[in-house]
């Protein structure tokens, strides 16, 4: 089964970096500009806390290749961007994406504990 290159791109790659740290007056733009010297970028993320409507503080910058994406790792971390330190680092991938919490081990052994602490305490 060929798995789409779009579905796949950046999973496991160490291509995406985080990017942390980051000030409230840095855009889009911004970042890129500064993380560009470094290689080709696909594209760059800044969530926003939609409640605020302010930068979450930080952001992840997609590379083409994994050599830019370690080169930047290697320049960017700690330097400063708006008068703030940022700290840089490979980008996990999401654990679980397409499965509800629900379905994992995990998530009934801790409701059961809780259950038990529940009952302990009467």
């Amino acid at each position: 089964m060929d798995i789409p290159e779009s579905l796949t791109r950046g999973v496991n790659k160490k291509n995406v970096l985080y990017v942390g740290g980051i000030s409230d007056e840095v855009t889009v733009d911004l970042l890129r500009a500064a993380f560009i010297p470094f290689g080709n970028i696909n594209d760059v993320i800044l969530p926003m806390d939609h409640k605020t409507q302010k930068l979450k503080g930080f952001g992840f910058i997609d590379f083409e290749l994994p050599e830019d994406a370690a080169d930047a790792l290697d320049n960017m971390h700690e330097s400063e961007i708006f008068g703030r330190v940022i700290k840089c680092s490979i980008a996990k991938p999401i654990k679980n994406l397409n499965k509800a919490v629900w379905n994992s081990d995990d998530y009934h052994n801790n409701e059961e504990s809780e259950e038990n602490k529940n009952t302990d305490d009467d």
